[in-house]
């Protein structure tokens, strides 16, 4: 979505506006007569407000508004529209809502709009804008869906929603017949949902020839696009004011330097406006932060306040997208800094700024299938992605863009276009929902670009690891129950188990906690021994999985026992805890435990705190995640993972790490090949445990090894009579089948 995105709809004739008489607010004679001519919205039957036509003028001198007629007739005349504009341009705004008036105008007998957004903050953002603009409630007339979160009605005409809660959606609604309209925005971000997406509604569109497909897109993608969907008409919007360019090519090797250089020459040069710098990653948003906030303080302040705001795209945070009167105010008296990662460009809404810095680089997850693992790839941005910071300044004539790279980079080493997510990541959830789909007739999806085969093999063996297929391939009773739930397959496969080893409750904090962002705050410099003080009063001698159930019980506590908001998010900031994660892990904890009730899964009372319950929570842990285990091989925190021969360290907030006990085996949740290859969310298991609850063609598929011929010996000291009493109890729970692959592992 772009800034752009604060557009607007309407044509020319369509135009309207707010009568001066009823600017007044004497309530004389000739302000009530002119009441009775109040404009009617059609969306809700009440009056037009006077923000509504405030807001209409706004709307006017977006560059797509020029477009409208050119859009409406191309609408009304094919099935399929593509949009091309440049970031700010107004096509995340106001094409929905011109769909919304085409949908009103033939009286919702198809349905109504929805828009996908790749970001959760941008879908709430601009369902939040649009709602304002076209004069109706939040959550009513406009509403919005992301994950854990729907903010909608039956009665919703026009709804934002994250890609992936579309996709979704096809699992219960293959044909998606709520919808009249369907628009999928950002497609150039290529994410794994939009492209899944742009390849399923292909055979919706032949199934339902009175559904229209509007694309929005960057011109980058215009050509792919059009070969893909095959001759269909194309609006593009007019490119903005040129930009000033200055390539600092000396910079890249000191980029860090150059860029804080940067930000304190603009500042004390005294130029008004706002600076957006792009950093690789998160990490140097964090250093960054750090030290423009310390040196900062130091600077003379007549210059004005330097506001630095850090914006990590992954995150559900505010957009940097000030009222009206913050913004006067911010322009005279202090000036932005917005410190920021790939992804961020479609965060950005301000148009007050001025100053963008972009170091030409990024930190790319890019999963190796080998080895079931990502690795953190430093590598130049796309030539697009360039393109598209610098539409962050196109409104401005006055605007600068610093790129700490030379003009020979960009023509060499960066790439044309930005590389589909599809083909960089881990595939197991999305052919799990190709699976689901098949159930449909809608299995077989053509994709604007193939996925690698050894990654599709990969996740097809996960998927059989896991039980989710039955011996045909396709999904097994349990595979189906796992789709059910809007997680990672082995989250619902430990989610599962736990209902055979009676800790749903426990399983299902873990769970939440684990999706839900960082629990831990980060600490500001000089408070780690304080914070480290803190987070030790919640440690578990288990490990960091009952660690987390244990922040999110005191977390809970103090909720229940606290008169105010405040106070809970002030015990947060004591405890150098995030009060932001710790509220979606309780949200999306709900929602968990709304799918286990509605599929009618068995659920016991919590039994936390008990050796019994410690157990079965390992047990249900290691039936999900028993493809990653680890052993510590020479008694030192080394530890060789069992599926490939990469060696990893505990993380420093590990509760082992801080209590020095290095268990020598542990189940992990997170892995990355990176500078420290940290191993997170970390948990003791036993090797008896690991044989007893991983599938036998799994561990003989394991790789050679020292660890592999430990569990050799292992498997051969444990009785047969009791392996065999297991297998049987396992068995009969499965449904159909006495295959060991389809047991609740």
């Amino acid at each position: 979505m772009e800034e752009a995105d604060l557009e607007c709809p309407d044509s020319a004739s369509e135009k309207r506006y707010f009568p001066e008489s009823l600017d007044s607010s004497d309530g004389d004679e000739e302000g009530i007569l002119a009441c009775e001519d109040l404009e009617l919205n059609p969306f809700d039957g009440l009056p037009y407000s006077s923000r509504y036509y405030k807001l209409l003028k706004e709307r006017e001198d977006l560059p797509i508004w020029k477009e409208k007629y050119s859009f409406m007739e191309n609408l009304l005349q094919n099935q399929i529209v593509i949009v091309s504009g440049d970031a700010k341009c107004g096509k995340s705004s106001q094409v929905p809502q011109w769909c919304a008036e085409y949908c009103l105008s033939i009286h919702y007998q198809h349905g109504g709009v929805v828009c996908t957004q790749v970001h959760k903050p941008t879908a709430v953002q601009l369902a939040l804008r649009v709602a304002d603009e076209m004069d109706v409630n939040i959550g009513h007339e406009v509403g919005y869906v992301i994950p854990f979160e729907n903010c909608c009605t039956s009665e919703t005409i026009l709804r934002y929603c994250t890609d992936d809660m579309l996709q979704r959606e096809m699992m219960s609604s293959p044909f998606l017949g709520s919808y009249g309209v369907i628009i999928l925005d950002d497609v150039h971000e290529r994410s794994i949902a939009t492209d899944v997406l742009l390849g399923l509604l292909k055979d919706v569109l032949l199934a339902r020839p009175e559904l229209k497909l509007i694309i929005n897109s960057s011109p980058h993608l215009v050509s792919k696009l059009s070969s893909y969907y095959g001759n269909v008409p194309l609006v593009e919007v007019r490119k903005q004011h040129p930009v000033e360019v200055v390539h600092l090519s000396g910079a890249q090797k000191e980029s860090f330097e150059s860029i804080l250089r940067l930000i304190f020459e603009i500042h004390q040069s005294g130029e008004k406006g706002d600076i957006v710098v792009f950093l690789a990653c998160e990490q140097d948003i964090e250093k960054a932060y750090e030290i423009v906030c310390q040196e900062g303080s130091n600077l003379n302040p007549d210059l004005g306040e330097l506001v630095v705001i850090p914006l990590y795209p992954k995150e559900k945070c505010a957009l940097f997208k000030p009222n009206d009167e913050t913004e006067k105010r911010c322009q005279v008296y202090q000036r932005r800094v917005v410190l920021t990662a790939s992804s961020g460009e479609s965060l950005i809404w301000s148009n007050t700024v001025k100053f963008v810095i972009d170091v030409g680089v990024e930190r790319r997850k890019v999963y190796n299938p080998r080895i079931r693992a990502d690795s953190l790839v430093t590598q130049p941005i796309s030539r697009s992605q360039a393109d598209t910071r610098k539409q962050l300044l196109g409104s401005s004539s006055s605007g600068k863009l610093f790129c700490l790279y030379s003009e020979e980079f960009a023509s060499k080493d960066m790439r044309p276009l930005k590389p589909a997510e599809m083909q960089e990541a881990n595939l197991t959830s999305m052919v799990l929902f190709l699976k689901r789909i098949d159930i449909a007739g809608l299995g077989h999806c053509d994709f604007m670009n193939r996925p690698a085969p050894e990654s599709l093999m990969q996740a097809l063996e996960d998927l059989d690891y896991l039980a989710a297929l039955d011996n045909d391939g396709n999904l097994s009773e349990f595979g189906i129950i796992m789709s059910e739930f809007p997680l990672d397959p082995q989250l619902s496969k430990s989610i599962l188990a736990s209902c055979e080893f009676d800790c749903v409750e426990e399983m299902l904090t873990i769970a939440a906690m684990v999706t839900a962002p960082n629990c831990f705050s980060n600490v500001p410099h000089g408070a780690e021994e304080a914070a480290l003080t803190r987070w030790k009063t919640f440690l578990h001698p288990e490990g960091d999985h009952f660690t987390l159930i244990n922040i999110y019980k005191a977390y809970q506590d103090t909720a229940l026992n606290s008169t105010s908001e405040h106070c809970v998010e002030k015990w947060c900031h004591d405890y150098f805890l995030n009060c932001c994660a710790l509220r979606m892990a309780d949200v999306i904890r709900a929602e968990l435990l709304e799918i286990v009730k509605r599929i009618e899964l068995p659920c016991a009372e919590p039994a936390f705190g008990s050796k019994e319950n410690a157990l079965n929570i390992k047990k249900a842990l290691l039936s999900g995640y028993f493809m990653q285990i680890a052993r510590d091989v020479d008694g030192s925190g080394n530890y060789l993972m069992l599926t490939h021969k990469q060696v990893a360290q505990l993380h420093p907030l590990s509760s082992y790490s801080v209590t020095k006990k290095l268990p020598e085996w542990v189940l992990f949740h997170k892995f990355s090949i990176a500078e420290n290859n940290y191993i997170r969310i970390t948990s003791e298991i036993s090797p008896e445990l690991f044989m007893q609850l991983a599938p036998p063609y799994y561990f003989s598929n394991l790789p050679p090894s020292e660890s592999k011929d430990i569990l050799h010996q292992v498997m051969d000291h444990l009785s047969p009579l009791s392996t065999m009493k297991k297998d049987q109890k396992m068995c009969e729970k499965c449904p159909e089948t006495t295959e060991p692959r389809c047991t609740v592992q």
